[in-house]
């Protein structure tokens, strides 16, 4: 009795297989007339479509640029011009247009004095580093589906499909008049 079980077994485990990858593909219930089925592939040649690419990028480049600095001048000769200028600003006039001409004197001094010590601007050259933004466009040659031959009950059909079925295809079998 046992041995009768087992062959029971397998054949069940089968059959319920079968029956829940069908259960994928379920048939419509306005169409009775549809059934599904494997088809065994013959060739499969993969379709190429160009598509354009647009990658943005920064492009940098060395500037040649002048730099000019001006020296700030130094107190001491700020001081030191106020005091000459005041002292000879005092040695002019009588009274009060001696003490006027000491505060201009100073001022003055004091204005030379910073011109003075500042002396010459400083120049020089150098680089500086610019970037902008650029685009590139290439195109690429990429996979857009793929042409199956297949056949099925002794008949050859092709369908373009977007993935490789591998060995064998499930298709869908409908059935209806020619008239």
């Amino acid at each position: 009795m046992s041995r009768l079980l087992i062959p029971v077994f397998l054949l069940a485990f089968i059959a319920t297989g079968v029956s829940a990858q069908d259960a994928r593909y379920p048939s419509s219930p306005q169409d009775d007339n549809t059934h599904y089925g494997w088809a065994d592939v013959l060739r499969v040649d993969p379709v190429y479509g160009v598509a354009r690419v647009e990658t943005p990028r920064q492009e940098c480049y060395d500037q040649p640029v002048v730099h000019r600095e001006q020296s700030s001048g130094s107190t001491a000769g700020t001081i030191l011009g106020a005091v000459v200028g005041g002292v000879l600003g005092n040695t002019v006039g009588k009274g009060n247009g001696r003490t006027a001409a000491t505060v201009v004197g100073a001022v003055a001094g004091g204005a030379v004095g910073n011109n003075v010590s500042r002396g010459d601007d400083r120049v020089y050259q150098g680089t500086e580093t610019r970037c902008r933004d650029v685009s590139s466009v290439s195109e690429q040659r990429r996979i857009a589906g793929y042409d199956v031959e297949y056949r099925y009950r002794g008949e050859v059909y092709v369908s373009r499909l977007n993935y490789d079925p591998g060995e064998r295809l499930r298709v869908r079998v409908s059935v209806a008049p020619a008239d």
